[in-house]
C-alpha cells in the first residue's frame, strides 16, 4: 500500500491519520489534538508524511550535532 499523497485521497490520508495515530479523540492530556494538526497538511494534499516527519525531526537536531555528521559522510 502506498502512503503517497498521488496515490490516495482525501479519506484515505485521513484514515491513515486517524490508525497511526491511536485514538485521537481521547485527547485528555492536550498532546493528541497537535499531533492530528502536524499532519494537517498530508490529509489536505500539501505535503507527503515523509517530508512531515523531517521537519518535526529537525527541531531536535543540534547545529553542532548536523555539523558532525556531514563531516562523516562518505559522499
Amino acid at each position: 500500500m502506498s502512503y503517497l499523497i498521488k496515490d490516495t485521497t482525501k479519506e484515505e490520508r485521513e484514515q491513515i491519520v486517524k490508525e497511526s495515530l491511536g485514538n485521537i479523540e481521547a485527547n485528555c492530556d492536550g498532546c493528541m489534538a497537535g499531533l492530528a494538526e502536524m499532519y494537517q497538511d498530508y490529509i489536505d494534499g500539501k505535503k507527503e508524511l515523509r517530508d512531515i516527519n523531517m521537519e518535526f525531526n529537525a527541531r531536535y537536531v543540534k547545529d553542532n550535532d548536523m555539523e558532525t555528521r556531514g563531516s562523516s559522510c562518505v559522499m
